[in-house]
């Protein structure tokens, strides 16, 4: 729901975020296990900083009431258990439906042999040198067998990364596990006031200052082919390796993308600008990425161990961008609310 500019809501815009009367506190009854509470409130969702992508301006007004989230990204565990469970397959471990893909492609093109069609995922490869940056073929390659068990391939285990968070799943795989565990993937909005953890309008999640090796798992050195590992990690970290925002909330910023519920619009934000403050905006009724616009995205939030000043910074609240939402990759994961 959305209301009008000039009304006593819209009036609001540009102030620091207010706790709503309702949801202010949490529910009465015993906390979910893993969770934090994350209190209603107001906060411009989005951003006017010139240094940011065209995706994430301009800043609008939201409010939302409240909920919990889970504290940190589902972890390989975590997963494990919903798969033992269930017996769940992920979309990276099934044969890839052509007749679903063709959808996603050019008219007209063909059929590729069936050994291309075999279960896999994308895995980022780093180069050894310098490469255009325009290009992300340079750093990404289809790996037939990798998955969530395996993934960097066939060849790579989980061993030692229980507690790392899971990647390789799809937004199908990610619906699949909330759904198991009785809760559900968050809307965009809900993530970026999440992540913002009660600071009004701040380039990251702890405040206006640049990351440090301390504050988040992002690459350090050059992108893509060097990588100090100043942070103390190659890939992903164990959840919680850094410090918590004010909600008490882990690697919102860094360490893996993550799913939301929400079609990717690149234009999203200009739309809700346009109508005023939204109360719990669940995101457009379908997807369109003009650079891609015959494949359907999902949001993802959060920026990853990829993300560079140099390539995207994307360790901001406001960040966004649409992922496929039957892909799987090295560096997407997911957390859930309720």
């Amino acid at each position: 729901m959305c209301v009008a500019p000039t009304s006593k809501l819209g009036a609001q815009v540009g102030s620091e975020p207010v706790a709503n009367q309702v949801n202010a506190e949490p529910p009465k009854g015993p906390k979910p296990t893993g969770m934090v509470w994350v209190p209603a409130g107001e906060y411009q969702m989005g951003t006017n900083d010139e240094h940011s992508f065209p995706n994430e301006r301009p800043a609008h007004a939201v409010r939302l009431t409240g909920f919990w989230m889970d504290e940190h990204e589902v972890t390989n565990a975590e997963f494990a258990r919903f798969v033992a469970a269930t017996g769940y397959k992920t979309t990276a471990e099934r044969p890839i439906d052509w007749e679903q893909l063709k959808t996603q492609l050019p008219p007209g093109t063909p059929k590729p042999p069936e050994a291309n069609l075999a279960p896999g995922s994308m895995v980022f490869t780093q180069p050894d040198h310098p490469v255009p940056l325009d290009d992300y073929t340079a750093w990404w390659r289809w790996v037939t067998g990798a998955n969530w068990r395996h993934p960097e391939g066939p060849n790579s285990t989980l061993k030692g990364r229980e507690n790392h968070p899971v990647v390789q799943v799809s937004w199908d795989d990610a619906v699949a596990y909330a759904r198991w565990a009785g809760k559900r993937l968050p809307t965009e909005a809900e993530w970026e006031w999440a992540a913002r953890g009660s600071l009004a309008n701040k380039r990251f999640v702890w405040g206006n200052t640049p990351p440090t090796a301390k504050q988040a798992n992002i690459w350090e050195g050059k992108f893509p082919y060097q990588n100090t590992k100043a942070d103390g990690y190659d890939r992903t970290a164990p959840v919680a390796s850094f410090a918590a925002n004010g909600y008490g909330l882990y690697d919102m910023a860094g360490n893996v993308w993550e799913w939301c519920s929400d079609w990717y619009r690149a234009d999203e934000h200009v739309t809700l600008a346009s109508l005023g403050q939204c109360e719990n905006p669940s995101g457009p009724k379908g997807s369109l990425d003009p650079d891609e616009p015959t494949v359907p995205k999902r949001v993802t939030k959060g920026g990853s161990f990829l993300c560079h000043i140099s390539y995207c910074e994307s360790y901001r609240p406001s960040a966004r961008r649409g992922t496929a939402f039957d892909s799987g990759m090295s560096h997407v994961g997911f957390r859930c609310v309720q």
